[in-house]
């Protein structure tokens, strides 16, 4: 069989200026970005280690302008990339290849707020923790909370199914999404989900959230709210070794305790807070420190408040403070909320990776990043959602060169490789993105990527929302991608030495 030509890899020279001419027709003058220096901002979002400038922009404020936007894409065949604010850590949100860069930052409307049955709708480009101030004076709030909440969009935590320090009770964003209005790569607009948490028929909705753009963009969304918690307490235990928290956080949980969330420090992202606040936020010689927070009706606060406290005393902690009063919690989490502000002060130039692993691999895990950060000489500072074993250890470095960077991401993947080892997965809630996409088929088999290829070409026949980002192909990834090729012009191609998606 003749070798077919990976997709992604052929030069397409698309006409710039009649789209441009098309979009003005129907947008307004400063929702189409031009000039080369605007377009600077977008060339890369919260993974500043690579950086591709769009060669478009636009900056709708409805859903029927994404929806002729995209229309405009599909009668020209035109690619195109969806983008909120930008924070995102996987490299999804940036235009790699030459496609329309579609930012959904201008749609910040709250659409309608329905207390009785606990829901409120938004339009994409609605921060995160806008959705709680608007509400929490009628004693409800919103518990997804990404550390970037005060600055993330909506819109992007469906793409990324973003979690949070709550995640550990609460789950992530899918479980907190009811409805959301789509338009499709072709421009049409849809619904996905519903009123009722647990419809009855096929949950595209569940499907649409964390699929990183690649099945079109999100216009509205319906979120889940939830009762504000009668009383909330937070713990702040310092440990002497990272195995002793970790062997606290083991002990919480096999003791039937459920924290809203419990979170963990290393003595590098320890003191790189305290040096960010000119204080001694948390203990300087620790080697690690605990947060916890637990919420509910008054006597189970109580309960498990003191039962925590008894477990970390157990394990090892040699202090524990207590907050119960909104300000006191505040200033405990203020240093973890902080983190990744405190490495850049530190260092101009730090890679985040994201992977998961068992709870009970924590100590192993920790111990490997260790000896990994020793082996290529770079400074690693550690920081992670401890009650689902997500970690986020920051990798810093120094200089942009090709040969640094490299190094830097050799190293990511060996972090995710350890991961993997210990049964986990290489992303928790970053997502896969360009960042990730060599090391999907790590983590699944052939004929897993088969099927998500079968569902991506359903929405995106002509792979035009995203492309590029989450699989593995020939032109990013070389030889981990040559194995088979999916698809090409939507018909299934049983062998051949590349992979198309």
């Amino acid at each position: 069989m003749p070798k077919l030509r990976d997709r992604s890899s052929k030069v397409v020279n698309h006409d710039w200026p009649l789209l441009e001419r098309e979009l003005r027709k129907f947008l307004p003058k400063k929702a189409v970005v031009s000039k080369r220096q605007e377009l600077l901002v977008y060339d890369c979002d919260g993974l500043t280690i690579n950086r591709h400038t769009p060669p478009l922009a636009v900056l709708p404020e409805t859903t029927s302008q994404v929806s002729k936007i995209l229309k405009c894409c599909h009668k020209n065949s035109i690619p195109f990339v969806a983008r909120g604010s930008g924070t995102g850590l996987s490299g999804g949100a940036v235009a790699e290849e030459e496609t329309l860069l579609v930012i959904t930052s201008r749609m910040r409307e709250i659409l309608a707020i329905d207390l009785e049955n606990q829901t409120i709708k938004v339009q994409p480009g609605v921060i995160n923790s806008w959705v709680t101030n608007a509400v929490k004076g009628d004693g409800f709030y919103y518990a997804p909370d990404p550390s970037s909440q005060i600055i993330c969009s909506i819109g992007g935590n469906v793409a990324e199914n973003s979690g949070g320090v709550h995640c550990l009770k609460y789950g992530v964003t899918s479980n907190h999404v009811m409805e959301i209005e789509v338009v499709l790569p072709n421009g049409e607009v849809t619904t996905l989900g519903g009123p009722i948490n647990e419809p009855a028929e096929l949950d595209l909705r569940g499907a649409f959230i964390g699929s990183e753009g690649t099945l079109g963009i999100a216009t509205s969304i319906t979120l889940r709210l939830l009762k504000a918690p009668q009383n909330i307490s937070v713990l702040l235990a310092d440990f002497p070794t990272m195995e002793a928290a970790g062997l606290a956080v083991s002990q919480i949980t096999a003791a039937g305790l459920l924290p809203a969330g419990m979170e963990i420090m290393d003595n590098f992202m320890i003191n790189a807070v305290n040096d960010l606040f000119g204080a001694e936020e948390y203990p300087p010689d620790a080697a690690a420190v605990l947060l916890i927070e637990i919420d509910g009706q008054e006597n189970e606060v109580n309960l498990a408040t003191e039962h925590a406290i008894k477990l970390c005393i157990n394990t090892g902690a040699r202090h524990i403070r207590k907050a119960v009063q909104a300000k006191d919690r505040e200033r405990l989490w203020k240093g973890r909320k902080s983190a990744f502000a405190a490495v850049g002060k530190i260092s101009s130039k730090y890679f985040v990776q994201d992977g998961v692993v068992p709870r009970s691999s924590l100590p192993k895990i920790l111990k490997s990043i260790e000896i990994l950060s020793k082996k290529y000489n770079l400074p690693i500072a550690n920081v992670f959602h401890a009650g689902d074993g997500n970690l986020h250890p920051l990798i810093l470095y120094k200089g942009g060169s090709p040969e640094i960077e490299t190094q830097v991401k050799e190293l990511g993947a060996e972090i995710l490789k350890e991961c993997l080892a210990v049964g986990g997965s290489i992303t928790g809630e970053h997502g896969v993105g360009s960042d990730k996409r060599c090391y999907l088929d790590w983590m699944f088999t052939s004929d897993d990527l088969e099927t998500m290829g079968f569902l991506r070409k359903a929405f995106d026949p002509h792979n035009r929302a995203n492309p590029g980002k989450v699989f593995p192909t020939p032109r990013s990834c070389g030889e981990s991608a040559r194995k088979k090729v999916y698809f090409q012009d939507n018909k299934k191609i049983k062998e051949s030495n590349l992979e198309v998606y």
